[in-house]
């Protein structure tokens, strides 16, 4: 048995090829491992190594060993997780362009909704700054709403030039220019962005319609192709990973957590949990709202108690979990009566 603080790398797959039994261990975990054999501070890649042999040693029952996931079901998390880290960078490429363009051109940000769109880098990017934006044509303007098959393009057309002549406070010319360039920059970032997302979307929906439970996941409400290749990637595929629902939901952080001491008790959400999980199932407990009726039968039951939106999410995000579980065990694809029957069945009950 061999405990170490990664799950991934050639390591990690050499050392389970070699036979050994891998247990991945929070660094979090080893920290304070750390501290039951020394609370000076003092750390070392051999005391990091004891403490690591001594927690498989000692309290290996309290942690999960490695995941035995497919080499499908590891490509689909590499390449979703790539995906999304990517679309993570977009965004904060997008932040960087807004800033710059209220700091220099805001009529930009009134002529342009949304600062990713094929039209808006286009158009950013051949006029970037304030005065070559008011010398744009018409024609210039129309011909890029239409490459991006934007509705109406002549009324549009006249509406963003219109915007872009706009009066309006200016920066010093050398200032200026230095914001034009960051502004030209930043469009070519995002164009680019833009298109290896795409590129890496068309390889996860590849990837992911080849494995065995493809059609399981994408039956789930909620779950679209890259929402499902996500929960896929997050949970992996090993038969034996979760005993039963209940370690499904304490995985994906969906259950909630309790806090007791003397007379005190609290329950509280998880916050220490897979983010990229956590933030695959809120959309798709959010997707699920207008795809099943069962699940928005169930949420609107939890707003009428009085729990806030995010909280019902949650909550119908930990049911779900315990719905595509009940497949995965079974090798069934959804059925919207047989999962919201119990409840449909109780909310009568307590009606009556």
């Amino acid at each position: 048995m061999v405990g170490i603080e990664t799950d991934r790398g050639p390591w990690v797959q050499a050392l389970v090829a070699a036979g050994y039994q891998v247990y991945a261990i929070n660094p979090l975990q080893v920290a304070r491992y750390r501290e039951r054999h020394s609370t000076s501070g003092a750390k070392s890649d051999a005391g990091d190594a004891h403490v690591l042999a001594e927690l498989v040693r000692l309290d290996r029952a309290a942690h999960r060993p490695m995941a035995g996931d497919s080499d499908l079901a590891e490509a689909v998390k590499l390449l979703a997780r790539a995906h999304q880290t990517m679309i993570w960078d977009r965004h904060r490429q997008l932040l960087r362009l807004r800033g710059a363009l209220r700091e220099s051109f805001p009529a930009a940000l009134e002529a342009f909704q949304d600062l990713g769109a094929p039209d808006a880098l286009e158009l950013l990017g051949a006029a970037p700054d304030p005065a070559s934006a008011a010398r744009l044509s018409r024609a210039r303007i129309r011909g890029a709403l239409t490459r991006a098959r934007r509705r109406n393009p002549d009324q549009r057309a006249a509406q963003v030039q219109a915007t872009l002549r706009t009066p309006q406070l200016g920066q010093p010319p050398l200032a200026a220019g230095a914001y034009a360039a960051i502004v030209g920059s930043l469009t070519t970032v995002i164009a680019a962005l833009n298109t290896q997302i795409g590129v890496l979307e068309a390889q996860v929906v590849d990837h992911f319609g080849r494995h065995p439970d493809a059609e399981c996941y994408r039956s789930q409400p909620g779950l679209g192709v890259v929402l499902a290749a996500r929960v896929l990637a997050e949970f992996g595929d090993d038969p034996h990973r979760y005993p039963g629902a209940r370690c499904r939901k304490n995985y994906a952080g969906t259950s909630p957590i309790t806090q007791a001491s003397g007379k005190r008790r609290v329950v509280l959400a998880r916050y220490v949990r897979n983010r990229r999980l956590a933030d695959a199932l809120h959309q798709q407990a959010f997707c699920a709202l207008t795809a099943s009726a069962g699940a928005r039968g169930y949420y609107d039951t939890l707003r009428a108690r009085g729990i806030g939106h995010h909280a019902a999410l949650r909550q119908l995000g930990n049911r779900l979990v315990g719905i595509l579980h009940g497949c995965l065990a079974s090798s069934t694809i959804y059925d919207e009566q047989i999962a919201w029957a119990h409840h449909s069945t109780h909310h009568q009950d307590t009606a009556a």
